[in-house]
């Protein structure tokens, strides 16, 4: 084969040989683009890997060529791409960085080699704690019994032994069907009663579920009933750590169920289920934000949730550092992060006049009065280092009188301004503790919109209106009896979490941008025939 080629094979790899070691392998030789796993009937395991040049590759070929692993020698081959065997999954594409998941689970473990499949570039793992002094019962004499869970169940785990080095407990993470992340965690729970009672250990044995912050106040659910709901079907105690044990690197909370392991494991099921319909929900609604911001880049936002399909974050490990700063969700994460290349240029036809700047838009956002103080930040460098960040203006309007509940923030911007601004303030609060742990953030918005489109916006008996709140989850009202002020405008009221607000603002505009075009052809056309007699 032609050393032309940027894409080689690599055969005879160790079926235990983690992914890790051998990205390790492949990084030294220049950037990797992608990586394919090979379906092979033999035991060692087979990749397809693409260089970002053909010099690149050539350096593999050559160095990578009887690379001897144990007693394991790499044959090395050049191949073309209609030569690429079908891989086991859908390649993992290298620009952008990899995905949280994918790093978790890139960590040591016994089970993390080829044997079992690598787990799909965007699903949603089951993470537990389990005690450290059962990690060893877990994996198992020669990793056996860990061996006998990812056959039975059909996945693949990840047990981050190096991870928290003298911790007392240690993350696991399982990808699989929802169905085989559950088999696989009543079988831990299972090995880890069995050797509790063989060590007659008497500590009860709680199931440690860890989750992202942002999916929390979902599954708690209004007044806790989600979780009351969770607890009497199976007979558990369920309890979540505080928002104080988030930190920028490890935006995950602890969810911690008592009860016998089948009643854990019945458990399990039902969180699973609400935290991943609350995940499938924000990832909805960001491919929306996407479509409805035009030239919006998603990737390096900076503020939402990791492990979604239009963010692959850079965010390392539970407890890690990560070598590069973390893109993917963190209301937490710091203003400077990622500020380069946030935005794609927006198609012509999306800007009013092709050679001008996006339309700049007034929104008056309403936080708790107790929170203006965090918001501005000391000396006022919260406020300007949010202001910089968004590119947006950012002004507190000054109270009414001493004992109002709420303030105005005014913020001035283009679309992807507000969508930033905001997005860092509803953060802020979560943060900073002005919502309880049990509470999403949900904070009231207006937007002024010309007198003339407010009835488009309400509909034929409310109709737009009410559509507009199915679509989004967002409250929105249209006070009656409003007098316009002097720009001929009034209010339309938006309360929500920060997509549904997101969503019913953008909404809003379409319908205002409408309502305007629409003037203006009739005015062009009065223009073109005036007084027209009949």
């Amino acid at each position: 084969m032609s050393c032309g080629s940027r894409k080689i094979q690599i055969r005879n790899i160790p079926p235990h040989l983690q992914w890790e070691v051998l990205d390790g392998l492949l990084a030294q030789h220049g950037t990797v683009e992608n990586v394919e796993q090979v379906n092979t009937d033999t035991e060692t395991a087979v990749v397809n890997v693409t260089y970002a040049t053909k010099e690149e590759a050539r350096e593999a070929f050559e160095k990578l060529t009887g690379h001897q692993y144990e007693d394991y020698s790499f044959n090395v081959s050049y191949i073309m791409d209609m030569d690429a065997a079908p891989p086991v999954q859908a390649p993992r594409t290298r620009r952008g960085g990899r995905s949280s998941r994918d790093q978790g689970a890139c960590q040591p473990g016994p089970s993390g080699g080829f044997g079992s499949p690598r787990p799909r570039q965007y699903d949603f793992p089951l993470r537990i704690l389990v005690p450290t002094q059962f990690v060893g019962a877990i994996i198992g004499k020669e990793g056996l019994t860990i061996k006998n869970v990812t056959k039975q169940t059909q996945s693949k785990v990840d047990i981050h032994r190096k991870e928290n080095a003298g911790a007392a407990e240690k993350p696991i993470t399982i990808h699989s069907t929802p169905e085989g992340c559950s088999s696989a965690c009543r079988m831990i729970l299972e090995i880890m009663h069995k050797e509790a009672n063989e060590t007659k250990t008497t500590e009860d044995i709680p199931l440690k579920i860890l989750a992202s912050n942002n999916l929390i106040g979902r599954l708690i659910g209004k007044d806790g009933r989600n979780l009351k709901k969770i607890e009497e079907e199976t007979g558990t105690k369920i309890t979540i750590s505080s928002l104080h044990d988030c930190s920028i690197y490890n935006p995950e909370r602890t969810i911690t169920v008592h009860g016998t392991a089948e009643a854990c494991a019945k458990a399990e099921a039902l969180i699973m289920k609400k935290l991943r319909e609350a995940h499938e929900n924000d990832c909805a609604a960001m491919n929306q934000q996407a479509n409805l911001i035009p030239g919006l880049n998603l990737n390096a936002l900076g503020i939402f949730s990791s492990g979604l399909p239009v963010l692959p974050p850079a965010a390392g490990p539970r407890g890690a550092v990560p070598s590069v700063a973390p893109t993917g969700y963190n209301p937490f994460l710091s203003h400077s992060s990622h500020l380069s290349g946030l935005y794609g240029v927006p198609p012509a036809s999306t800007i009013p006049h092709q050679h001008s700047a996006p339309e700049q838009e007034v929104v008056y956002l309403f936080i708790p009065t107790q929170a203006v103080g965090a918001l501005i930040g000391k000396k006022g460098q919260h406020i300007k280092q949010l202001a910089h960040f968004a590119g947006a203006s950012i002004k507190i309007a000054p109270a009414e009188s001493p004992d109002v509940t709420e303030r105005m923030v005014i913020i001035t911007g283009t679309p992807e301004a507000q969508f930033k601004a905001q997005g860092r303030i509803f953060g802020k609060l979560k943060e900073e503790n002005f919502f309880s742990a049990k509470e999403e953030v949900k904070l009231e918005t207006h937007i002024k919109v010309p007198s003339t489109a407010a009835g488009r916006v309400i509909g034929k008996g409310g109709k737009t209106v009410n559509e507009l709140q199915n679509l989004t989850s967002a409250e929105v009202i249209v006070p009656r009896d409003q007098t316009p002020d002097e720009n001929d405008e009034v209010f339309v009221k938006i309360s929500g979490h920060f997509f549904a607000s997101q969503t019913a603002q953008r909404k809003i505009r379409e319908i205002i941008q409408q309502v305007k075009q629409q003037e203006q052809k009739h005015q062009q056309c009065a223009a073109v025939s005036p007084h027209h007699s009949k």
